[in-house]
């Protein structure tokens, strides 16, 4: 017995020694070049962005992770990792983002870690998604903000205290329901969260973000048997929530043709795919419905929490774009309710949103990628194949080189002041929805609704954060917390702005 567990030992300390020095020439915290154990640890915390910033800022542009696990922060190596042209595939950091029903993963356009399947659920649905057809659905994200800004008055003009950071994500929420579902969820004219939807799909992401450090932790805690009957068979919140939508919609249809009272939503499109390609995988409508619920309001609703909250914080920004938005609507250029069209002409609004994406990308951890078998040289450094690479939005926004001296701080500023190449550059480097091929379809969705509805209450109400004394978040050390949870605010119409 004790002949077997000494064997055992030394067979671990074997493999821990090969693993080790393996990458053993990349610096970084000690314990990490042993176990993955120190960035679960990162995550656990809420701070992993913060502690991957200065990781890097002590250690240079690569920095060992974990055994296996090395992060690159150089901007220019963005076209390097994320390639269009023979791209290196996802991780098993993505095996946790899938859908598991029952316990069989189901992959999605997001999580899918093999090309071949991520290309056959994108390639049918991609039309869907570029900014031509987008612009389309506008309408529909109109009479949203139409019940956004009516419910906002009703309830809170007379200066009454808001959770916007809520409302801001309900505000989202009811956009994707619009767009995928020709309805709205009924979270604005509710002021609630429906069937708490967006409490269970944050629980899960903040679950699922741990399992992404350890993935091997997936079947003994998040999907082992036990926790799979507590979801009611396993189907995530989101997922579950949007296979309730596509059913309701296939009870309405009268024919095999007919999908429905509107066929210029998502969940149209999709069915009629799924009818008409026999190419499409029995899961694919549920991982297209699914998809747009749980990655289409999360992220938007961070990425609008941001921006209102950094304006609200630095009032010269703020005094600026409403200037820029004034000057417009007094010009003829600028309805009430903002187009899409309108908007994309406003430099100062475009910097904003820019900076916005940049100081607090939603997505906080490395998009991480294995390299191919001959390995790779990345800023000088050779990683042997098999070496999982990846680079974080947060870390990569704050390289001093490229944005800034100032890149710690809010400064739309920052996205006028630069020649057209350096900008460029800027731009190419921003990770706010990923890169590559892979980039995130959604974004966007994201960027028409961002486009649109911050001019359209700005130029409507005038906020007012609530300060710590009243509940609210105002240290920028609570950053984390106001982007992800919400902030207070109160408002009141602004006057001069018709309805």
């Amino acid at each position: 017995m004790y002949q077997i567990i000494a064997i055992i030992f030394l067979a671990w300390v074997i493999l821990q020694t090969r693993t080790y020095f393996r990458l053993s020439h990349i610096p970084g915290p000690f314990l990490a070049k042993l176990t993955n154990i120190p960035r679960f640890t990162w995550v656990l915390s809420n701070k992993a962005h913060d502690i991957h910033v200065s990781l890097h800022r002590k250690h240079g542009p690569l920095v060992r992770f974990g055994p296996n696990m090395v992060s690159v922060a150089d901007p220019k190596e963005v076209s390097h990792v994320y390639a269009f042209k023979y791209p290196w595939v996802k991780s098993n950091f993505y095996s946790a983002l899938q859908m598991k029903p029952r316990g069989k993963p189901i992959p999605g356009i997001f999580a899918a870690q093999d090309e071949a399947v991520h290309k056959l659920l994108k390639r049918p649905v991609a039309g869907a998604y570029a900014m031509s057809t987008l612009v389309s659905f506008e309408p529909y994200v109109d009479t949203t903000m139409r019940v956004f800004c009516d419910e906002l008055e009703r309830r809170f003009s007379d200066r009454q205290v808001c959770d916007f950071g809520k409302w801001l994500q309900m505000f989202a929420f009811d956009v994707i329901g619009e767009l995928t579902f020709s309805r709205r969820l009924g979270f604005l004219e509710s002021g609630e969260d429906v069937n708490h939807v967006m409490a269970n799909i944050w629980e899960t992401f903040k679950k699922t973000s741990l399992v992404t450090q350890m993935p091997w932790l997936d079947r003994v805690w998040l999907n082992n048997p036990i926790q799979r009957w507590r979801r009611g068979g396993g189907a995530s919140p989101g997922a579950a929530f949007a296979m309730a939508c596509v059913e309701e919609r296939r009870q309405k249809t009268t024919d095999k043709n007919d999908w429905g009272f509107n066929t210029r939503d998502f969940l149209s499109r999709f069915m009629e795919i799924e009818a008409k390609d026999r190419t499409v995988p029995p899961y694919a409508l549920a991982a297209w419905a699914s998809s747009n619920i749980t990655a289409g309001s999360d992220t938007t609703g961070i990425f609008l929490r941001t921006v209102f909250y950094n304006l609200l914080k630095n009032p010269n920004t703020l005094h600026r774009l409403l200037e820029e938005l004034d000057s417009a609507a007094a010009a003829g250029n600028l309805d009430d309710l903002a187009s899409w069209k309108q908007t994309r002409e406003l430099p100062y609004l475009d910097a904003v949103i820019k900076e916005g994406g940049r100081i607090h990308p939603p997505f906080g951890l490395p998009y991480e990628r294995v390299l191919p078998k001959e390995g790779a040289t990345i800023c000088g450094e050779f990683l042997p194949g098999g070496t999982v690479v990846g680079m974080s939005a947060w870390v990569v926004h704050r390289d001093k080189d490229l944005y800034g001296e100032d890149c710690d701080e809010w400064n739309p500023e920052r996205w006028l002041r630069y020649d057209a190449e350096r900008r460029r550059a800027m731009e190419n480097a921003l990770l706010t929805f990923g890169a590559g091929h892979r980039s995130c379809m959604g974004k966007h969705i994201a960027y028409l609704e961002m486009y649109k509805v911050i001019p359209t209450l700005l130029r409507r109400f005038e906020f007012e954060l609530v300060g710590p004394d009243e509940g609210g978040a105002w240290d920028v050390k609570n950053r984390w917390f106001v982007m992800q949870e919400g902030f207070l605010v109160r408002l009141r119409k602004r006057t001069g702005v018709s309805d």
